[in-house]
């Protein structure tokens, strides 16, 4: 739980709204999609469980919906709906704890009503695969955002971590934005190009999201954000999401994950988690910041944040740095649930 005063108040402001969490895709991996025990303490199971996000301060989190990009065509379908599937049963599962939401107010409820608002995202637009009418489906099934691509490149959309085709966004890659726009399905910038980003940038009509993505300028890896297009955030409305990632955070530890890794991976820690939010604050502005942990996608994170406890770590950091409980309050959920308020008239 977090200590100082600043952090304290901000928490009594706004809910603290994790934009990435891979809990659905660990269930597959490790209980064949059970929501049994997830009320009880799951340490050395899963990052995630629900006495674990109170104690993070965790107010709203989005929680994954995912395929691998080897999962084509109607099996990518398949995958995503089973993890829809998950968070549906574990929100029936766990009424009194948990609620699902899509608009700002939503949230805003759930949280007064000392519940855990659940929202989701579909992680990669392979999981579509090249359908409008299965995005719309998502839509109906309460998928509230969804990322460009993954790993891999789309058909439409070109990924940061596969070699650039398409130069950014297809005409049909563009008709996709233009159908979330209207769907009210927030577009999620992480794991694109800098290409696609631009191009996204270019043509939706709605604030954007990076679900899950820190600062190239900090710490240059392809899965970060260029200051150019950090800088058009503070325009377009949208949020970038800072990921807690190590190689995404920490030079050397990008550096590493490059490499065979056969060293031991080098040592991170909440400031450098700190740096980015720091920096993006900078060149993006206040207004325009959030948090995105990938919590049980990756195996490592920096030293004491193993867990969603490590929300109140990175808080209580901020506020020993001198930030105020308003901007920790934008920062934590104010800001992403603007972006809610803004989208949430889509007609699904």
């Amino acid at each position: 739980m977090v200590g100082q005063p600043a952090a304290i108040e901000a928490l009594g402001l706004a809910p603290l709204v994790d934009g990435h969490n891979d809990l659905a895709w660990e269930a597959r991996d490790q209980r064949a999609y059970s929501v049994e025990d997830l009320d009880t303490d799951l340490t050395g199971v899963y990052q995630t469980d629900l006495p674990r996000l109170r104690r993070g301060g965790v107010g709203a989190q989005f929680w994954s919906v995912y395929a691998p990009c080897e999962r084509r065509g109607a099996d990518a379908v398949t995958y995503t709906l089973e993890q829809i599937d998950f968070v549906h049963r574990l929100i029936a599962r766990y009424p009194a704890e948990l609620s699902y939401a899509w608009s700002g107010d939503d949230v805003r409820r759930a949280w007064r009503s000392g519940r855990i608002a659940s929202l989701l995202g579909a992680e990669g637009g392979h999981s579509i695969d090249g359908s409008l009418a299965v995005l719309r489906d998502f839509a109906r099934l309460g998928v509230r955002y969804m990322t460009l691509t993954h790993n891999d490149n789309t058909p439409w959309a070109d990924s940061a971590t596969d070699d650039e085709v398409h130069g950014g966004l297809t005409d049909f890659g563009r008709e996709v934005v233009a159908e979330m726009n209207r769907l009210g399905m927030l577009v999620d910038l992480s794991h694109v190009a800098a290409t696609t980003m631009r191009d996204a940038l270019d043509v939706t009509t709605s604030p954007v999201i990076f679900s899950h993505s820190s600062c190239r300028a900090v710490t240059d890896h392809p899965r970060n954000v260029s200051d150019d297009v950090l800088a058009r955030l503070s325009v377009n409305g949208g949020v970038l999401m800072v990921a807690y990632v190590p190689y995404f955070v920490n030079q050397d530890s990008a550096d590493w994950s490059f490499g065979d890794r056969s060293t031991p991976a080098p040592r991170t820690t909440v400031d450098d988690v700190v740096a980015h939010v720091e920096h993006a604050r900078e060149v993006a502005g206040i207004d325009h910041i959030g948090l995105g942990s990938d919590y049980d996608g990756v195996a490592a994170f920096p030293e004491g944040m193993g867990d969603v406890t490590g929300h109140a770590l990175l808080i209580d950091r901020l506020a020993e740095r001198g930030w105020s409980s308003l901007d920790l309050a934008k920062l934590m959920g104010d800001n992403i649930l603007r972006v809610l308020d803004a989208t949430a008239d889509g007609s699904r």
